[in-house]
């Protein structure tokens, strides 16, 4: 199993301060729209095809995989990915919180498998290493940040 964590200041100093619903308001983007957060030509598809009063259900195509993934919100609180389909199969976490001193950080954290991979396995281990590397996750939560600024200063957010 992989499990990975990382944690990031929301408002770190240099940078234009979010609110809590801002940042919340650029989290739930990108849930419904992951192609707005990646690397251009990363995400090419993300289409929400369900929808309730407790969840909904997205369809994209990441890094030339299809997947589908179940996703719950917890309003200005936390974002949950279920892996209904495609090559992980667990959960992943984007929550925000305030530390001991009242600082709003912006958490990730997971617990995946592979499908039909060796649990433990070299591809998993792999995968493991990419998460907690620093390209892996860590990096996603400041780049998410970063867009979320500016899709602020464009008024589109």
């Amino acid at each position: 199993m992989i499990y990975s964590t990382a944690t990031v200041p929301v408002n770190p100093e240099g940078e234009t301060p979010l609110t809590r619903a801002q940042a919340w308001a650029g989290l739930e983007r990108k849930a419904r729209d992951a192609r707005l957060f990646l690397p251009e030509g990363l995400c090419t598809r993300c289409d929400v095809v369900e929808a309730s009063a407790t969840h909904f259900v997205r369809e994209a195509t990441i890094g030339g995989t299809d997947l589908r993934e179940i996703i719950t919100l917890e309003p200005e609180s936390k974002v949950t990915f279920f892996q209904a389909t495609g090559a992980r199969e667990g959960a992943i976490v984007n929550e925000l919180f305030e530390d001991e001193s009242g600082a709003l950080q912006l958490r990730f954290y997971c617990y995946l498998g592979l499908r039909g991979k060796q649990p433990g396995g070299a591809e998993e281990q792999a995968e493991q290493e990419q998460f907690d590397s620093d390209s892996g996750y860590k990096a996603a939560l400041m780049s998410t940040l970063k867009r979320t600024r500016a899709l602020l200063a464009e008024g589109r957010l």
